[in-house]
């Protein structure tokens, strides 16, 4: 099957061709014609399943065959009404689709943009005065630049939800709602999704109108793709294993995860130490130096950038060949996110996970999400105590008596965070989320509301 076949138009598929794609992968061979009949989609597809090319796709098809109606009640100074909006949980991610609207629409005159917090909010108020077809925005900026009557919405045709469960976890449910009550009621709604918990089939309920359901590339078949290994290792000799296994098999490109920021400056500061280059992204760092640390990882000119859970979604690299988690994640969901920044779209890649004796009960609550086991391999010169390799524990998750339980103490008295928390940048110290310290809530972190600098 090829994208001409799917009845997409020459200028599309000649963009795509120039992408270096040549076969759609199995979400795009499904949602492509539903969402071109014009009827509502509800997907469930993890990251990296090619979905953004299966809305965007179809969308520049729509609005490029039927003509734009006229501005009439549209803003004063737009030159166009708004006709497609885009609503990401985060500011890479709104960044990466909106890359991706303009690869794949370069042959058309279609215009777009994408605005989030962490920048300046004038740029992006000329930029939408001048008039844009198409917009991705996280929730907490485009609601900025609404109360600024900067932006229209009462001419949307296509609105698209990506993410909706990151939107959950993240707490911004309510600003999407928000969001939805400003559209037409005359809309094609597309909502994507990689898990579908009660609270999203409930927005799925009152959002779409019959929707096409489909499903691919479940988390199993996702994480199938990737070869995961454990390293059983002693806490304070981590940082010595990790240099060594990137100096040893010469990695090029890795992305490594930390739970909190300051583990992701300390061990940056570490890497370049032992003279390997890296660079750091989390919440609190600028957009601008986010943005440049990215490109320069893309680039080659990076070999490793270190970044928590939040500031990482929307890194779209391809062939991404190495992911590591430096620390587990206390949510055994966001692992599967983690790595799934590799093995993209059908690709092979590889998961290495460094694990401590204080880290066992988030591996056995991983594997038992995974419902399989993590090999376990012991590098020479980094044997850890006799104690901290634990023996795979397994099982079809539920109450079972050797299920660690969701909130079971951590080894250091806290409590492991439960899904109000999940996804969130934690200050290591006090652990105070990041909105308790002045962060805005498009960053992936509460709700703050200082003008201009939400996101």
């Amino acid at each position: 099957m090829s994208f001409h076949s799917l009845g997409l138009s020459d200028a599309l598929v000649r963009a795509v061709t120039e992408q270096g794609y040549t076969t759609p992968t199995p979400i795009q061979r499904q949602a492509i014609p539903a969402i071109l009949a014009g009827g509502d989609l509800l997907a469930g597809a993890q990251t990296g399943t090619g979905k953004t090319a299966g809305f965007v796709l179809p969308m520049l098809h729509r609005l490029a065959k039927h003509s734009a109606p006229t501005a009439g009640n549209a803003l004063r100074n737009s030159r166009r009404p708004l006709r497609a909006l885009i609503l990401t949980p985060t500011r890479e991610l709104a960044a990466q689709v909106e890359a991706s609207v303009r690869a794949y629409g370069r042959h058309m005159k279609l215009s777009s943009m994408a605005v989030f917090g962490g920048v300046g909010i004038y740029p992006q108020t000329a930029q939408l005065k001048r008039g844009v077809d198409i917009l991705v925005a996280t929730p907490g900026r485009l609601l900025d630049h609404h109360a600024q009557r900067n932006v229209d919405l009462s001419h949307i045709e296509i609105f698209v939800l990506d993410e909706a469960d990151r939107m959950l976890d993240m707490g911004f449910i309510r600003d999407v709602k928000r969001a939805l009550a400003l559209l037409p009621k005359q809309r094609q709604n597309l909502l994507f999704s990689a898990t579908f918990p009660e609270a999203i089939k409930t927005l799925a309920g009152t959002l779409l109108d019959r929707p096409a359901m489909i499903e691919v590339a479940p988390r199993d078949a996702t994480v199938e793709m990737i070869q995961q290994v454990v390293y059983p290792v002693d806490r304070d000799r981590k940082p010595d294993l990790l240099t060594a296994l990137i100096g040893r098999n010469d990695w090029r490109q890795v992305l490594v995860f930390t739970r909190t920021k300051h583990g992701a400056d300390k061990l940056t500061r570490r890497l370049n130490a032992d003279a390997i280059r890296a660079l750091a992204i989390h919440g609190n760092k600028s957009q601008n130096l986010r943005t440049r640390a990215l490109a320069e990882f893309k680039g080659g000119a990076v070999r490793v950038l270190v970044a928590t859970d939040i500031a990482a979604r929307g890194i779209d690299i391809s062939q991404l060949p190495h992911v590591v988690n430096y620390d587990l994640p206390h949510v055994p969901e966001d692992y599967v996110h983690r790595i799934g920044r590799t093995g993209r779209a059908g690709a092979t890649g590889e998961a290495i996970s460094l694990v401590c004796v204080d880290e066992q009960a988030f591996l056995r609550d991983i594997e038992q999400l995974l419902r399989k086991p993590i090999r376990r391999e012991v590098i020479a010169g980094f044997e850890p105590d006799a104690n901290a390799i634990a023996q795979p524990v397994f099982m079809q998750r539920g109450r079972g008596r050797d299920q660690t339980p969701r909130h079971a103490p951590e080894p250091n008295g806290r409590h492991k965070r439960g899904p109000a928390h999940r996804g969130r940048d934690v200050h290591p110290q006090s652990r105070r989320t990041t909105a308790s310290l002045g962060q805005k809530r498009d960053a992936g972190r509460g709700h703050a509301h200082a003008r201009g600098t939400k996101g």
